[in-house]
């Protein structure tokens, strides 16, 4: 177990009835970890440093005499070097200790002390310190691992030696006799010698520019530039040039493979405008810099788009399809041209058959045969395992000359997944993203990783919910929400499949529980479920087996099972773009659907939002939630005002 005090603490407190003095390391938050005692075969008494405890205090201040000791009240120091850092700053062997330092650490102005309370290997040192400066990236050879190197140095030398790092280089100080000064200053150069050459021999040149370690700044305090020790630019033009070579040998691909119709040819501007406008108002935009390319025409018939390539419309006509999608007839002759492309879309608007269709076009299509091709031809990345199964099976349903498609999942960090897998492809790739809502966090990832893309939203880039969808808002309380669930269930028909979003685990399995137990089928979808049972689960829940689903936000993305009647959500989730994305889940391909929610008082902070997207979708806002959202507002204003909150002035409601 392990305390962290603040640097700000007068007194550091042993532990009760200890038998041994704790000791001090730095911590990373900057303060003070107090371990727990040594082992016994350590003695309390150094008899080679003054300036250590000698004897067990448990809660009493010590004897001023022991100023440096780390239960003593630390004196307000003057820093000596105005470059030098707080934590860490100097190294002094293991001997002295000051307020904010921890074990083998020093302030950097502890130089300033007499003498007499250095330590009595450097009470021969009446002369001046042995000073000198040390390129900064040579510290950590000169101190050694643990401080081991340091220590045997001072030890075998009979010396003290200071190190005060600062930006570039750091002051050394080595206290003792004349002889064992220069005896430990040899011993020094010696080791950064070593370095340097170990250094120069892998190629490293940091130290050709000037010397690690200088002459004395006692004789001369000449100011001298400092150089980095990495020519950044020169390091940055290497590795352009090694991307350069990486991808040389790589094949060409061809991009563009659109081959424009004449009806979409004949549009004039004005009949695109209306189009867009009648298609739930389309706005596409350039987002390349400097000259703007013309934004392609919408393809209103399958034909329009893949008039040339019958294998596509085999497919289409096999499963169906009237006519595209709104963001399926404006992203389409853009992904055949091989541009770069963020579609932002609801939910249950064809977005996955958006970038399936020309990708498959893409992938036959290129000059150099399949068999003589390494690695997949396209890549799909999706936040959840569900979402990457179900695109799995998209793919399948739809055969395209002998393509084939493998699903493989993993839990992780998505934007570090990300760097990885782009690492080992060709730069000259086409990217294509796709998303129901556009937050900040989309927005830094389309930057990252696309190229001069073009966008195409339908509606708007503002938050919307899908306008198929009634939501109903009920305040309450956390004690109700089990019987607001209960009677829900008891009034479900025979033909109604519901969806029930909460915010925890064990919330999940505590809620499919108790269904068990009441004879009600039902299935739970959670991160901790193994991988076999997520699959069965949704298995059993898209064939209707069992009609309620009880998950947490791993089913929210991107999950299209058909004849979802209800989304219930039983917790709020964290963020308003989680809960458009759940409400999405009903309503979908035309459908209308139901989506209930419970808002408790520890969600009041996204009242305000919720209201908007009520607003925007045109449904009705209960008072309930007006009033909270009034309450929240006033007491932040309060808040950030700095005044007393007063009582609020409002109609009082049952739930609060």
């Amino acid at each position: 177990m392990t305390t962290c005090l603040p640097h700000h603490s007068p007194w550091l407190v042993i532990g009760q009835a200890a038998k041994a003095p704790p000791y001090v390391v730095p911590c990373v938050n900057r303060c003070l970890v107090v371990r727990p005692h040594r082992p016994l075969v350590q003695s309390w008494m150094r008899k080679d440093a003054t300036d250590l405890i000698s004897q067990p205090y448990v809660g009493k201040k010590p004897h001023q005499h022991y100023h440096n000791s780390i239960m003593s009240r630390v004196p307000e120091w003057k820093r000596e070097e105005p470059n030098s850092r707080n934590l860490g700053a100097s190294w002094d062997g293991g001997r002295s200790r000051g307020r904010g330092q921890g074990r083998d650490w020093s302030s950097p102005s502890s130089s300033s002390r007499p003498l007499s309370q250095i330590g009595p290997r450097a009470a021969s040192a009446r002369e001046p310190p042995l000073c000198f400066r040390l390129n900064s990236a040579m510290i950590g050879a000169v101190i050694g691992r643990g401080g081991s190197k340091i220590k045997d140095l001072q030890h075998l030398t009979k010396t003290k030696i200071q190190i005060i790092k600062g930006d570039f280089d750091a002051e050394v100080k080595i206290f003792g006799s004349k002889d064992m000064k220069v005896k430990a200053k040899n011993a020094i150069d010696s080791i950064v010698k070593e370095q340097e050459r170990r250094h120069s021999e892998s190629n490293v040149d940091n130290t050709a520019s000037q010397p690690s370690v200088e002459r004395d700044i006692s004789t001369d305090n000449t100011a001298r530039e400092v150089k980095p020790l990495i020519d950044w630019d020169q390091l940055k033009a290497e590795v352009v040039e090694w991307e350069k070579r990486k991808w040389a040998d790589l094949p060409p691909i061809k991009k563009n493979f659109y081959i424009k119709s004449k009806a979409t040819s004949s549009m004039s501007e004005a009949q695109v405008d209306n189009w867009r406008k009648e298609n739930f108002n389309i706005t596409c935009d350039d987002l390349k810099d400097g000259e703007k390319r013309p934004i392609p025409n919408p393809t209103c018939k399958f034909e329009d788009a893949f008039q040339s390539y019958s294998y596509v419309m085999k497919n289409i006509r096999k499963a169906g399809f009237q006519k595209p999608t709104p963001i399926q007839s404006q992203a389409w002759p853009i992904i055949l041209q091989g541009i770069d492309l963020i579609g932002i879309a609801q939910t249950g608007t064809g977005k996955t058959l958006a970038y399936l269709m020309p990708g498959f076009i893409h992938l036959d299509s290129q000059p150099i045969s399949r068999e003589q091709r390494n690695g997949p031809g396209m890549l799909v990345l999706t936040p959840t395992r569900e979402l990457a199964l179900q695109v799995e099976a998209e793919c399948s349903k739809y055969t395209y000359k002998d393509l084939k498609s493998a699903c493989i999942y993993g839990g992780g960090d998505r934007e570090r997944q990300i760097q990885v897998v782009t690492k080992d492809v060709r730069p000259d790739r086409q990217t294509v993203m796709t998303s129901a809502t556009w937050p900040d966090t989309v927005r830094h990832l389309a930057h990252s990783y696309l190229k001069d893309p073009m966008i195409v939203y339908v509606g708007t880039l503002d938050l919307v919910a899908v306008n198929t969808v009634k939501q109903d808002i009920i305040v309450t309380t956390e004690r109700e929400k089990r019987a607001l669930f209960q009677k829900f269930l008891e009034n479900m028909s025979p033909k109604d499949k519901v969806i029930v979003f909460v915010s925890r685990k064990l919330v999940a399995d505590d809620l499919s529980s108790d269904l068990g137990i009441q004879g009600i089928p039902v299935q739970s979808l959670h991160g901790s479920r193994e991988q076999y049972d997520r699959e069965q689960a949704l298995e059993d829940f898209k064939s209707g087996r069992v009609k309620i689903l009880i998950a947490t936000d791993l089913a929210s993305r991107g999950l299209d099972v058909a004849d979802i009647t209800h989304v219930y959500n039983y917790d709020f989730p964290q963020n308003i773009e989680e809960y458009v994305h759940r409400i999405g889940r009903t309503g979908r391909a035309g459908k209308m659907g139901i989506s209930i929610t419970l808002i408790t008082q520890d969600d009041s902070k996204i009242a305000n939002e919720l209201i908007k997207i009520l607003k925007r979708a045109n449904q009705s806002v209960p008072e309930d939630l007006i009033f909270m959202a009034e309450r929240y507002n006033f007491h932040k204003q309060m808040k950030d005002t700095g005044k007393k909150p007063s009582k609020f002035q409002g109609r009082p409601r049952e739930s609060y």
